[in-house]
């Protein structure tokens, strides 16, 4: 069968890619290192992958080694104590972390090139020479446990866990990645450095660093800092295969949430497998994006479930195919029988060449996203060596997506989505109904500035073009939010922007998805606290269909009664999802108590009454307000030609009306915060304790804007103080931060903080203690610095894709700032001194004026 013109073009795209050079060297000890040049940025990410995860732990299977010890390589080394890792880590602009998978433990830095040579030497000393202390290991085997046990409180997170044990039989997969609480709590330290020193060896690394560095430089750095340890023995690890399922396996649950989800699953092989890119592609086809086959069939025309998609999980010999979705309690046997239904269709009837070419057309974009970050770039090195064994993985995977046509697609369905091999698992709520209800151009390594064209009507187009990437973001902005909503009718921003992505006077709501998402691109909505808005990516030829788009979503949207009432479901059933997490819903209990009747008290997405209260007229009234030209930017960001692109953006802004600019639903000027100062508890059926504390907090263009987002980064963190002493030094919390909420005229600080029940106050009383340190002046210059450095390179970072660049100067647009103004950071984040942490925390961290709420079982 020929090829598809339109495929062999996109894929195309991609071979610049291939023709990137990747060093690969082997050091003696049998240390393996990939080293890639990429200028386009002054920035590096330092990744070091062991390959041992889970699966790996041999007598100790679901014991959780590998993620306690991921836990552990930052506690201190013969050189450094742990608190200093993380400290030089962020006096130097880094950011550190690690995670670890079923097959592999990756610890990795993000940070300014300029100090690579920091990273290699914190890595290598890191996980070649961790003493893993005793008294650090009881501590931090404290905090798993708490991070267990915070996962039985999160739904998802059980989902999966009822997945993988009922899908796998023998295959390690089927053990928890963090372990099996009983089995944990038996762990010793002699077992952990035993797993330690079997596995943590030269031979079993792979260095990767990308990003502005000079290879050769960089490769004597890693041979100094990584080299001087031996190559030492390295036994197999057995890995037994799973038996084939010869029957269906079922596992339904009712439990204390709010909606059901639920996953069908069947077995298919692994990364390497012929059949694996053919699989990504069913998934791709089946379940990626609002035009796809799913989405349509069971979420648009069925109205079975609130969200539904598809997915390939195939990272090692095996995996599974799935597709999750949730759903009213009442629907989930129709939905399952429709999802089961449409599946049965595909193994018998061939797709259509539209599908393929729409799906094939979202993995080449998913491959160039890959290539946004050099963090991205480097993940991607490591799966290709780690977990496939070949650097040329990419370009031989594409080359077989390439050649599957419909015909093979079926053959593929037919072969691995049979039903004695279906695996299904839902966990619904226990007074859930039984009985199904009826259905409903720059230079390498610097970026030009944004440029700003405003038209009469007062619109304003921002431009960006940066020919880095085959990569075009335009990003449609309003000013809204809390201020524009009317009581009683919360959530309508969201609303809002989600219905702007539907239907339009011209196409219904499936066309409008697969007109973008048939060329790999995305169309999706944003709303928060202040603004709310729709953006579509794409590549650059396809940049008349964004521009189609985004002229019909702003000027001739619908608001089908239809479409409302199903994204006004699934907005509650979100909602609903938020309720099943306990850190969530303590933070919306505190931002309630802590704002009162101010808008700010819910968050974009509102609660159920408001959601469940909008009406069509309600939408068309806030876009009516919202859309008239002093109100709207238009930002686009990427590879493109300014003037060529710049009358078709005229016309997607140049129709609104010119004013006036819409005004606040709400006099908010009498009003006093916080609405409920003091002391707080509310219960909940839930395993951990979630302390917070809300105190009035800097609003966007307030004066101490840039104090709160030093003294944030002062509170959070692994190397802030308070981490060092709530979590390392007394074990009282997983997890302990501050946070804002940021309104136009007002806002809260805050600290929330995840611990068991009984420790709530002595974790108060450590939060009260910082907040009176910083009080006192007592912040040390080095600590400040390390704060603001990493400030700086954090946002250093998160400026590397068009998208969040276009996000920025749209935000800076309609808050009145500089459409620059970003690069004014930095000097503002360096100006900011001891006196002022003191002061911000004198005037604004008060008992006198704070809301405290704890929330246990």
């Amino acid at each position: 069968m020929p090829k598809n013109h339109a495929s062999t073009s996109d894929f195309a795209l991609l071979d610049a890619f291939w023709n990137e050079p990747v060093e690969r060297h082997v050091l003696p000890n049998g240390l393996t290192l990939l080293l890639k040049r990429d200028t386009s940025a002054a920035l590096a990410s330092v990744q070091v992958w062991v390959k041992t995860g889970s699966v790996h732990e041999s007598a100790h299977l679901g014991a959780g080694l590998s993620h306690f010890l991921e836990h552990m390589l930052f506690k201190g080394t013969s050189r450094r104590a742990g608190r200093e890792i993380s400290a030089q880590v962020q006096a130097h602009g880094g950011y550190i972390n690690a995670y670890t998978t079923f097959d592999r433990t990756v610890y990795y830095i993000d940070l300014p090139s300029e100090h690579v040579g920091v990273a290699v030497d914190i890595l290598a000393d890191a996980v070649l020479e961790s003493t893993l202390p005793e008294d650090e290991v009881a501590r931090e085997k404290d905090g798993v446990l708490r991070e267990i046990a915070m996962r039985k409180d999160d739904p998802d997170n059980r989902l999966w866990d009822q997945l993988f044990p009922t899908a796998f039989r023998e295959h390690p997969y089927r053990q928890p990645i963090i372990g099996h609480r009983d089995v944990f709590a038996a762990v010793s330290r002699d077992d952990l450095e035993s797993y330690y020193r079997a596995r943590y060896v030269p031979n079993n690394l792979v260095v990767v660093i990308v990003g502005d560095i000079d290879p050769a430089r960089v490769r004597t750095q890693v041979e100094e800092h990584f080299g001087r340890a031996p190559r030492a023995r390295l036994a197999p690890v057995l890995v037994p295969d799973e038996p084939p399922q010869l029957a269906p396996r079922v596992e339904h649950r009712r439990e204390d949430v709010e909606v059901t989800r639920g996953v069908l699953a069947w077995p298919i092989p692994g990364l390497s497998h012929e059949d694996a890119p053919a699989l990504d592609l069913l998934a791709a086809v089946l379940g990626h994006g609002e035009s796809s086959v799913l989405w349509q069939e069971i979420r648009e025309k069925a109205g079975l479930v609130h969200a539904i998609d598809a997915s390939a999980w195939n990272p090692g010999t095996v995996g599974l195919f799935c597709v999750s979705y949730t759903c009213e309690p009442a629907r989930r046997e129709a939905a399952e029988a429709a999802i089961l239904r449409l599946v049965e269709r595909c193994r018998k009837r061939a797709f259509a060449e539209a599908q393929l070419r729409k799906a094939r057309r979202q993995m080449v974009v998913a491959e160039i996203n890959t290539r946004k970050t050099m963090s991205g770039q480097a993940s991607r090195l490591g799966v290709a060596e780690v977990v496939v064994g070949d650097l040329d993985h990419s370009r031989t995977y594409f080359a077989q997506l390439e050649a599957v046509d419909a015909r093979r697609l079926s053959r593929v369905t037919a072969r691995y989505l049979v039903p004695e091999r279906l695996t299904a698992v839902s966990s619904s709520p226990r007074a859930a109904a039984a009985t199904a209800a009826p259905a409903q151009g720059v230079a390498a390594g610097e970026r030009a500035d944004f440029s700003e064209v405003r038209l009469p009507n007062g619109a304003r187009i921002l431009l960006q073009p940066d020919r880095r990437l085959p990569n075009l973001h335009l990003r449609l902005m309003l000013q809204g939010g809390a201020l524009y909503e009317e009581a009683g009718k919360r959530g309508a921003t969201m609303l809002l922007a989600t219905m702007l992505t539907k239907d339009t006077r011209r196409r219904p709501a499936a066309m409008v998805a697969g007109y973008i998402e048939e060329v790999g691109g995305s169309f999706f909505p944003f709303s928060g606290n202040n603004s709310l808005g729709v953006a579509v990516e794409v590549l650059p030829p396809d940049v008349d269909r964004a521009v189609s788009v985004l002229t019909e979503a702003l000027m001739a949207p619908a608001f089908r009664a239809a479409t409302l009432e199903t994204e006004r479901e699934a907005q509650i059933a979100a909602l609903q999802q938020d309720d099943d997490d306990v850190v969530t819903l303590a933070r919306k209990r505190l931002r309630e108590r802590f704002f009162g009747c101010h808008p700010l008290s819910l968050d974009a997405a509102g609660n159920r009454e408001g959601v469940a209260a909008l009406s069509a007229k309600d939408l068309q009234g806030l876009h009516r307000r919202l859309a008239v030209g002093p109100n709207v930017v238009l930002v686009v960001a990427g590879d493109f030609e300014p003037r060529r692109l710049l009358p078709a953006l005229k016309r997607v802004v140049q129709g609104l009306p010119a004013g006036p600019a819409p005004v606040w639903a709400v006099d908010v000027a009498g009003l006093l915060l916080p609405a409920t100062p003091g002391d707080h508890v509310e219960t909940q059926p839930r395993e951990q304790a979630v302390v917070l504390q809300g105190f009035p907090g800097p609003s966007i263009n307030a004066d101490d804007f840039y104090v709160g987002e030093v003294i944030d980064e002062l509170f959070s963190g692994m190397a802030s103080r308070l981490f060092e002493r709530v979590r390392e030094e007394k074990g009282l919390a997983y997890f302990v931060r501050s946070g804002r909420v940021t309104g136009i005229e007002s806002g809260m600080f805050y600290f929330v903080a995840g611990t068991q029940p009984g420790r709530e106050q002595e974790v108060l009383a450590e939060i009260d203690a910082e907040v009176s340190r910083v009080a006192t002046g007592a912040v040390e210059a080095a600590e400040l610095a390390r704060c603001q450095t990493r400030l700086k390179a954090a946002r250093r970072q998160s400026l590397q894709t068009n998208s969040a660049r276009a996000m920025q100067a749209g935000l800076n647009a309609l808050q009145g700032q500089p459409i620059n103004d970003w690069k004014n950071y930095d000097g503002r984040v360096e100006s900011v001194t001891i006196a002022d942490l003191a002061a911000f925390a004198q005037r604004r961290l008060v008992r006198e004026r704070r809301t405290q709420l704890v929330v246990r079982p």
